[in-house]
């Protein structure tokens, strides 16, 4: 079965899809909050470690005498292998003294703070200022670049981790709704034809037994009791029809010759008539339920061939021509584009023909009826339009059923089976039927693929 294009507004509308994406989502969160949790407290270890190297040098410079305490920085700047320790000794005014630091601003004792890049320094600072016995500033400092280089980096990690689970997430819902919603498509194809009367046909049941599968084997069930009622409706119907006809024939014959009796009395005659009548909408009724029921029972399409619509439209509007013009009615044929439809002629014409009897009886004296057709972006449109009562928007489904007839139709002759065999017609053809309001009057459509 041909599978139609799935779009992306079509699968991220799947259960599937939106199940992943909320376990997706609940599974970014967490990886996120992680992250973040790892980052925040590997952050702050960094940071206590830094300031208790801080420290330890802030108790050991402060325990130094006045005398040796420049002697003693400029001993720690020359001990200093890593090159990220940093010391210099101010004045009570700011002045440097002694180190390799230069801050011109003012501290917080004993509060360690972070400060930019200063000229001549490699990175970001961590100082921490103490007060000499003196009253002089020592500055001890330390290079964080590479506590601030590994933030970033985690911080980086944290990005792109939450941007590789988004994307992971919503590939993964595609991935996993694209089979489910196949399968779907699968089922949706297979129950319109189906509603077409293709009661043959089962929805397709997988070996994995999932919900879709339940419910397309409970469907099956359902199909096959309605296949059985239709059948044994269908069977008791043309049955009737069929074991009637040939009796009611024979009482029609007999009725002819009661009537070509030399002898017959008048009033015999008369009422004989008036019943061959009767006999004949029957026979035709009759007629007409074999007739839907081939068509329905055929499904063939070997009289399948590609016509012009122009040809077929201008016989089916001369055909009927005089009948209209006894009827008082007017039959217009319509604008017919260059187009071709692939169908069997014959019972096209026959479907044509029953819409435009239809349309003919049901259309006042002075009316009009027009018989046309149109391209479309599905195709092509055969439109047969009247200016007689119409139909209610509730009775257009009804009226394609057997036997109905409509509230305003009495006194009008017919069996209430020309829009059945019309419908039977359009759906061997895979074409659609559709009633609407002319505004006044009926328009019947009848949507068909155009032939390439």
């Amino acid at each position: 079965m041909p599978i139609e294009r799935l779009h992306l507004g079509q699968i991220r509308r799947t259960s599937t899809f939106r199940l992943t994406a909320l376990f997706g989502l609940v599974f970014a969160v967490g990886v996120i909050a992680l992250l973040g949790l790892i980052y925040g407290l590997s952050a702050r270890e960094l940071t206590l470690r830094t300031d208790r190297i801080l420290r330890v040098e802030a108790r050991r410079l402060r325990a130094s005498s006045p005398e040796t305490l420049p002697e003693r920085i400029t001993s720690a700047l020359a001990h200093s292998t890593s090159g990220l320790n940093y010391f210099a000794l101010q004045s009570r005014s700011g002045e440097p003294i002694v180190g390799n630091l230069t801050l011109v601003r003012s501290f917080r004792f004993d509060h360690p703070v972070n400060i930019a890049a200063q000229p001549g320094a490699h990175g970001p600072l961590r100082v921490l200022a103490i007060e000499a016995p003196t009253g002089e500033t020592i500055l001890i400092a330390r290079d964080i670049a590479p506590i601030v280089d590994l933030r970033r980096r985690i911080l980086e990690i944290l990005i792109g981790s939450g941007m590789a689970i988004v994307v992971l997430v919503l590939g993964a819902g595609v991935l996993l709704s694209l089979a489910p919603l196949r399968r779907v498509r699968d089922l949706q194809a297979t129950s319109r034809a189906i509603a077409a009367g293709r009661f043959d046909l089962r929805m397709p049941v997988s070996t994995r037994g999932d919900e879709l599968d339940l419910f397309a084997g409970t469907v099956n069930t359902m199909i096959e009791e309605v296949e059985r009622v239709v059948a044994q409706v269908k069977g008791v119907t043309d049955a009737v029809a069929h074991d009637l006809r040939t009796p009611l024939a024979h009482v029609r014959g007999q009725l002819e010759r009661a009537i070509a009796l030399p002898d017959a009395d008048p009033r015999s005659v008369a009422l004989n008539r008036a019943a061959m009548v009767d006999l004949d909408l029957v026979l035709e009724r009759f007629g007409a339920l074999l007739r839907i029921s081939q068509l329905e029972a055929s499904g063939r399409q070997a009289g399948f061939t590609t016509i012009p619509l122009a040809p077929l439209l201008d016989s089916l509007c001369e055909l009927y021509e005089p009948l209209a013009e006894d009827a008082g009615v007017a039959l217009r044929l319509g604008p017919i584009p260059d187009a071709t439809i692939r169908c069997d002629p014959h019972l096209l014409f026959e479907a044509i023909s029953n819409l435009l009897d239809n349309a003919i009886k049901f259309s006042p004296s002075g009316g009009e009826v027009v018989l046309g057709a149109a391209l479309d972006p599905e195709g092509v449109s055969l439109t047969v339009r009247d200016t007689g009562r119409g139909l209610a928007p509730h009775e257009r489904a009804a009226a394609l059923r057997r036997f109905y007839r409509g509230v305003d139709a009495a006194g009008i002759p017919g069996s209430g089976l020309g829009l059945s065999i019309v419908a039977a017609i359009v759906h061997l053809h895979g074409f659609t039927l559709e009633l609407g309001d002319a505004a006044p009057g009926l328009i019947v459509r009848i949507r068909a693929p155009a032939a390439a």
